[in-house]
């Protein structure tokens, strides 16, 4: 990992330090998943038989998962596994409840009352990626909240041949309807539906740049759905101090290089000796990775930034916004309220950003590439949405009249103003 100072480094410099790798394909992914999608809209389950046995090589034109499937898969999965699964289940279920909103109900003044409630999204899909590393710990980060909200249906698909662990963790959150579909075709058939593959109100859910385009392209289709959060290459970003441990910063760098060769992962410390030790652990880690291509990759364009100060290390993880924060230094709560724009922090020495993936009880599905300036991790509410409730009195239209008379002869919009006004008259008449 190169190394940089960062008081050394000009503005455009800094600014370049703290980029990510361009997202650059010799393909035309826009215009591969507009295809998809199109014609999924028009021909639905045909396209989708279609792009399966293309992209993912089956041809059995199964596209559902049955009951003997099912059950079937669950009996493969091992006890151990299964026990590790249902440990994290807990956690990840107790943190969630206690996300569990409560209603609002507030007497603005005398006979106005306003009101907030929730109810739970009635249709949610969810995106769970096979391949390479099947990650069934996304089932329960987007599953667990899901069942907690109360969300009426829940469909989910992941690629073919879809892992037997991703199946059991699945079941594990109420999870019935299973889909063998993967990529971007598996974004738009829930999106809009085919006749396998019910329609949904929303998609959750992490993917290759693929599946990330689907999910842009229905989000901005009125007739498509909304999705959780803009996603790109995860990312973590380390503050450590003379303090830390090398081996356990080296470790942290490289749990986040192993997901992909644009990845990125960043180390920020005062200390140069640090930053030298850090970089021998990790050139001794890597070479031990069954993935070590893709985090050698990954780290071509990582970076080591030497901060003055542990303030002016919180300053340039606030400008860089990671999806992941790892604070390995001394006093590292005392440090916390200076982080305003961060995914998700992970504070001490013995706090891996493995916690947070897979069994903490904190939810993995997080903002990356500089978006969690503007968005949050992902909790319960984001499978619930909120209304608002109001009640007027004569009283309150009393109160409010004279002020909405105003304000509407301000606006011009008289059919507003009408709209009390008739209130108020058959209220002074006695009716």
């Amino acid at each position: 990992m190169k190394t940089v100072v960062w008081h050394e480094l000009s503005e455009s410099e800094k600014e370049q330090v703290l980029t990510r790798p361009a997202l650059t394909s010799k393909l035309d992914i826009h215009g591969i998943v507009t295809d998809i999608v199109t014609r999924i809209k028009a021909e639905k389950d045909k396209a989708l038989l279609e792009f399966t046995a293309k992209l993912d090589h089956v041809e059995d034109g199964r596209l559902k998962l049955t009951e003997q499937d099912i059950a079937d898969a669950c009996s493969r999965v091992p006890e151990a596994l299964k026990e590790a699964l249902q440990h994290a289940y807990r956690n990840i279920s107790a943190f969630h409840k206690a996300q569990i909103p409560g209603s609002v109900k507030v007497t603005t003044e005398p006979g106005v009352t306003c009101e907030m409630h929730y109810h739970a999204i009635d249709n949610i899909g969810l995106y769970v990626p096979g391949g390479s590393a099947p990650l069934v710990s996304t089932v329960l980060m987007l599953g667990v909240p899901a069942q907690i909200a109360g969300c009426r249906k829940v469909i989910l698909c992941s690629p073919p041949k879809i892992a037997d662990e991703i199946v059991y963790a699945a079941t594990l959150c109420g999870i019935k309807d299973i889909f063998n579909i993967g990529g971007a075709q598996a974004i738009a058939a829930m999106a809009y539906g085919t006749e396998t593959v019910p329609k949904v109100d929303k998609v959750f859910g992490p993917g290759n740049a693929f599946v990330t385009e689907a999910k842009r392209q229905v989000s901005t289709d009125y007739k498509g759905a909304s999705i959780d959060m803009p996603a790109g290459p995860s990312e973590v970003m380390v503050m450590a101090d003379n303090t830390s441990d090398p081996e356990f910063v080296a470790s942290d760098l490289l749990s986040q290089a192993e997901h992909g060769p644009d990845s990125q992962v960043m180390l920020i410390t005062e200390s140069r000796e640090l930053a030298d030790a850090v970089n021998k652990e990790v050139d001794r880690q890597v070479a031990e990775l069954p993935r070590r291509k893709i985090a050698e990759s990954s780290l071509s364009h990582s970076r080591v930034i030497i901060a003055g100060t542990p303030d002016e290390a919180c300053a340039i993880a606030c400008r860089y916004a990671p999806e992941h924060l790892i604070m390995q230094m001394r006093d590292a709560r005392a440090y916390l309220p200076k982080i305003r724009n961060c995914g998700s922090i992970f504070i001490g020495y013995y706090t891996p950003e493995s916690a947070g993936d897979y069994a903490s009880g904190t939810n993995h599905t997080l903002p990356t590439y500089g978006y969690a300036k503007t968005y949050s991790s992902l909790g319960l509410t984001d499978f619930m949405r909120h209304y608002t409730v109001q009640e007027l009195s004569k009283d309150g239209v009393e109160a409010l009249k004279d002020t909405i008379v105003q304000m509407t002869n301000a606006e011009g919009l008289m059919a507003h103003q009408r709209a009390i006004l008739t209130r108020a008259r058959k209220i002074e008449q006695g009716n």
